[in-house]
């Protein structure tokens, strides 16, 4: 088929909004990849199916059967979808729970028990098709019921949901509606035309249960999935073992072993000793197993990053200038190099990854600027800078990234002391004025990708965002959010999306360097092992190879 042609029929499938994409395709402003997540995100689903999208493909038939061992992190509290946060807890979660919407990082929207979803001419009702005959592993058929029970579970403000915040805004209770046993419609609280994100696997808590769950997960890991629970063992592990009644391609290995392990160090050497055949992945990790043929390092680009939340309402960054100053003291290409190891991409102080199909890539990059920096700091009335204290956590990478930034702000005269502390005591009681992490002048959060913008742009920044660190209150932000929303195009979105990224570069309520990589360490007797960059571990298509 010549290019003319298939323009030609790609226009025949929808209406206006799908055909402003399919331009924008024509000219050359959208690759064929973003072209397909686009049809996903706007219900196109069978269309973006046949194009070979999602995680459809199977591993070779004859290496089907054995066990997988996962070695994880421990949980951090008792493992229930509507309260999980940690990536251990998602990891179990992932063989047993499914969620209406795959979210895969390589091919973007993906159905899982919804079979395909639209929306009105508005963006603010949305109306999803379940798959038939889905059954929970006690045997009952999922309907629209439970999928309603779910959400609106996750948006009850006594319900203790993780989900809150994501959903504060945009759906409440009440917003999800049983059309029939098999159509669940979801009327928001504004247009939002990236909607289908918010029931996704984005939201790792939308994993969908019985209405009448009761909050006793770990009793029987309930859910819909291509695994059943075997034994669960608090501290220790799990173990599942492959559904025979799945509604979709049986699981091929017969079993997941996972354990969970208190020291990251442990689990690879677990690994070098063949006693596990996937884990977690980190710098100091993957420096264990550089160069060594026995061993697989699996990555994705996503838009996880370390945000740096400057308090805009409290000296010294009630000031902007000083705020963007700091900003111009980080070498973004050597952190990327240095610390990251080349496995991130550059970030431009805005939740827009480039990754992002609606990001305005037009917007001129921040560099590194120490005479501009020492410059705006004079104007703000502090030519001989100023101390401050900066707090985060002792997680990842991030006391090594504190103090980067200290070491780069020193060039501007800028004094910073480090406050790093144990992961629970920086996130507190995670509420206002109970919580290092929102109270802080100047702090270092970790944020979990997310396929869509929209999640980090309104809990992070909007005037009321739950995770509003810096504390930020624009007016002409709020407007632009709501902007945003309503644009049903990506070309719509991205001339808002420009308006965003500009303000933020001028206002400059938090810095964002870098957008890392989310990898996996393998055996490399294992082959089909996928995952998405927040920590879902998805094991049914894994097979072993034959020595």
């Amino acid at each position: 088929m010549t290019k003319r042609n298939e323009i030609d029929a790609l226009r025949n499938l929808s209406g206006d909004i799908w055909n402003v994409a399919v331009d924008e395709y024509a000219a050359g402003y959208l690759k064929r990849r973003d072209l397909l997540k686009y049809a996903a995100l706007i219900g196109l689903t069978g269309f973006a199916a046949s194009q070979g999208l999602g995680f459809s493909g199977t591993a070779r038939a004859a290496a089907a059967g054995g066990t997988v061992r996962v070695g994880l992190g421990q949980p951090t509290k008792a493992i229930d979808p509507v309260t999980v946060t940690d990536p251990a807890s998602i990891g179990v979660l992932s063989q047993v729970g499914e969620y209406l919407i795959l979210d895969d990082p390589k091919d973007g929207l993906q159905p899982k028990l919804a079979l395909s979803w639209e929306a009105d001419e508005t963006a603010k009702r949305w109306t999803f098709k379940l798959r038939p005959g889905v059954k929970f592993h006690d045997g009952r058929t999922v309907t629209a019921k439970d999928v309603v029970a779910s959400f609106e579970r996750l948006v009850d403000p006594n319900s203790g949901s993780s989900a809150l915040s994501a959903y504060r805004g945009v759906l409440s209770k009440g917003g999800a509606k049983i059309v029939d046993d098999e159509t669940v419609a979801f009327d928001l609280d504004q247009s939002n035309s990236n909607f289908p994100f918010y029931v996704s696997s984005d939201v790792y808590n939308a994993v969908i249960l019985p209405s009448d769950y009761a909050g006793d997960f770990e009793k029987n890991f309930n859910g819909t999935g291509p695994f059943k629970l075997e034994s669960f063992r608090p501290k220790q592990g799990a173990s599942f073992v492959r559904n025979p009644d799945y509604w979709g391609d049986k699981a091929l290995p017969d079993r997941v072993e996972i354990k969970f392990f208190d020291d990251e160090q442990a689990q690879v050497v677990a690994l070098q000793a063949g006693q596990l055949d996937v884990i977690p992945s980190t710098t100091r990790l993957e420096l264990a197993i550089e160069g060594n043929a026995n061993f697989k390092l699996l990555s994705v680009q996503a838009s996880s990053h370390d945000a740096v939340h400057l308090r805009t309402d409290q000296a010294p960054f009630t000031d902007k200038r000083v705020r963007r100053a700091l900003a111009l003291t980080l070498d973004r290409e050597a952190i990327v190099k240095g610390l990251l190891k080349g496995r991130a991409i550059a970030g431009n102080d805005t939740p827009f990854a480039p990754i992002f199909p609606s990001a305005d890539l037009s917007v001129p990059q921040r560099k590194q600027d120490i005479a501009e920096a020492k410059r705006l700091l004079a104007e703000a009335g502090v030519p001989n800078g100023f101390e401050v204290t900066l707090t985060t956590e002792r997680a990842y990478d991030i006391p090594d990234y504190a103090v980067i930034i200290q070491n780069f702000a020193r060039k501007a005269g800028i004094d910073i002391k480090l406050n790093v502390l144990p992961q629970d005591a920086y996130y507190g009681s995670a509420t206002f004025g109970s919580s290092p992490w929102l109270d802080s002048n100047l702090g270092i959060t970790d944020f979990g990708h997310r396929g869509t913008p929209d999640i980090f742009l309104n809990a992070t920044l909007k005037s009321d965002g739950a995770w509003n660190a810096a504390h930020f209150k624009n007016a002409d932000y709020d407007a632009l959010l709501v902007d945003y929303g309503k644009a049903r195009d990506l070309q719509a979105q991205r001339v808002v999306a420009g308006k965003i990224q500009t303000l933020l570069l001028d206002e400059t309520p938090e810095i964002i360097s870098y957008f890392s990589q989310y990898s996996r360490i393998t055996s490399n007797k294992v082959e089909g092992v996928r995952f998405t960059a927040i920590s879902h571990l998805l094991l049914d298509r894994v097979s072993f190879v034959q020595a």
